[in-house]
């Protein structure tokens, strides 16, 4: 039997911060994901780092959580943060009495809200809708959820963590009313095995629950499904947030060249329902036109969705009343099952938070005294200004900067260096993102790296204006070539699932332009390569 001090159930932000947090504590510690990592809530939502603004009324708690969380991962994420900055505005539909409250919350929050006027407003925002009537700035900013946790994951390496991806529980082992370890199986294989621990981590996000009933608890987690848009333009230059009580759609979040619009809430049985319509396209159109007037002549890239772990405790409120806060349950002390716990709740931007709060309390029954450092430490070191100048000749255009954030330090001089050595990997596999052969090449090679959606994760490989239009075949090309053996002989089937990923989010905003560049897509894929191995007509 494999062997951990720690398993940690679930590989989103939260608990590849617990990862990173015992890690850099000295504990050994094993973190187990069904497929790959980042592959729920923390790469499905609109990406903001919250000031907290959005919480100041109704939730100071959470707010409080939000802006604290805020300056620190400025700190230790920086390539993964942009710094935009946020803006709040009312509308003359708006309720004046919610800004005055609001005002009274951010102070109290310690949230930094500077009221400005609406000449500058609209200089700062030019496409602002006129019926803006007060604004207000805060420190809200966009966040890589990918990129940062995977980044937790690389420090949490250096410190001994493990990791193990396409790795599902299937089972938790109990001897009376201990925990002793989990029962997996292997996605690829299907070999059932066990992995023993002294503490099981249950932060499984939406599927906590569902862990917990494996070892006979109950944990509340409602799954709170969330949908966005995504479009091929910068709309705002800030995160633009409506004033009001939070609702559906009334959230821009610029990233890079694109604009996120999100969300939605609506409570379902099962978080793997990523599903989204039509219906909840148009919703959000209406919805976030009333900020920005000619939203719809922007082109829409993508709809998407994603499913947030409400915590439950007994009587609480569901939905958008439901808390953004979290908890931490110790199975002891709530059932009487020693060396398990369950965390749920929470947002990105407090995962760090999250994870220091579990990590205090498996580190307690543990007898570990060390206290938490990552706060203060980095996630990874910085690429120089003079590696990057020095590597300009072997980038395309623009492409130095994003290839230095994607990979860090050790990463990109291994790129760099197969990029003057072998001058054909220079060649560009994605036009939209700016991504060579060489960094394909070089993520592929990883061991948790399964299928060319899990580079994409990592690359932001067909992620761009184009979809994978024409980076698909390339990507199959050099992934059949560098990848796992066993699994990577079939190309097309790689292939077709990731052109499926991408189609799943463009069926439901299939108009205008859309339309034409599908059907593009489909005359390349279908007719002249024939991926559906029938008859092209």
């Amino acid at each position: 039997m494999e062997k951990a001090t720690v398993v940690v159930i679930g590989g989103g932000a939260t608990g590849v911060g617990i990862l990173r947090d015992l890690a850099m504590r000295g504990v050994d510690v094993m973190l187990v994901e069904k497929r790959d990592l980042i592959n729920g809530a923390s790469s499905r939502y609109h990406g903001l780092l919250h000031s907290g603004g959005r919480y100041a009324v109704k939730d100071q708690e959470a707010a409080k959580e939000c802006i604290e969380e805020n300056t620190i991962l400025r700190k230790i994420g920086k390539s993964c943060v942009e710094a935009s900055g946020g803006m709040f505005v009312r509308l003359d539909s708006d309720d004046p009495d919610y800004e005055k409250a609001w005002v009274e919350g951010c102070k109290t929050s310690g949230i930094e809200a500077k009221h400005i006027s609406l000449d500058e407003a609209f200089r700062l925002e030019p496409r602002l809708s006129k019926h803006v009537v007060s604004a207000y700035l805060v420190p809200d900013a966009a966040i890589d959820g990918f990129r940062m946790s995977w980044q937790n994951v690389d420090s949490a390496k250096r410190y001994g963590g493990r990791l193990k991806t396409y790795t599902e529980v299937i089972g938790v082992l109990r001897d009376g009313d201990e925990v002793h370890g989990v029962k997996v199986r292997d996605f690829f294989s299907g070999e059932e095995y066990e992995i023993g621990c002294d503490i099981l981590v249950n932060a499984g996000g939406g599927w906590a629950g569902k862990i917990a009933e494996m070892a006979g608890l109950e944990v509340g987690v409602q799954p709170d499904k969330g949908t966005l848009l995504a479009f091929n333009q910068r709309i705002a230059n800030h995160v633009v947030n409506r004033l009001h009580k939070s609702s559906d759609g009334d959230i821009f979040v610029p990233h890079g060249s694109i604009t996120i619009l999100g969300t939605t809430s609506m409570s379902i049985p099962d978080a793997e329902d990523t599903s989204t319509s039509r219906e909840e396209v148009e919703k959000l159109l209406s919805i976030g036109e009333q900020t920005f007037e000619h939203l719809r002549d922007y082109r829409l890239l993508r709809c998407f969705a994603g499913s947030r772990p409400l915590y439950m405790p007994p009587g609480g409120a569901s939905g958008r009343g439901a808390s953004r806060g979290f908890a931490v349950v110790d199975h002891e002390k709530q059932d009487g099952l020693k060396g398990m716990f369950t965390i749920v709740g929470g947002k990105f931007t407090t995962y760090r938070l999250m994870a220091e709060r579990m990590s205090d309390q498996v580190c307690a029954k543990l007898g570990n005294h060390e206290k938490c450092r990552t706060a203060e430490e980095p996630l990874v070191p910085q690429v120089s200004e003079e590696d990057k100048e020095a590597a300009r000749k072997y980038f395309p255009s623009y492409g130095t900067n994003l290839a230095a954030t994607r990979l860090g330090p050790e990463r990109f001089a291994r790129v760099v260096d197969t990029l003057k050595r072998e001058p054909e990997k220079r060649e560009i596999v994605c036009e939209c993102e700016n991504v060579t052969r060489a960094e394909v090449e070089e993520i592929a090679k990883e061991l948790s790296s399964y299928k060319i959606n899990d580079v994409r994760r990592r690359t932001r490989l067909g992620m761009g204006t184009c979809q994978a239009n024409f980076c698909a075949l390339r990507s199959a090309s050099v992934f059949a070539k560098c990848g796992h053996d066993e699994i990577c002989k079939d190309s097309l089937g790689q292939m077709k699932e990731f052109l499926q990923g991408r189609w799943k989010g463009i069926r439901p905003v299939l108009m205008g332009r859309t339309i034409r560049e599908v059907e593009m897509t489909r005359g390349l894929y279908e007719l002249v390569f024939n991926v559906n191995g029938g008859n092209a007509q």
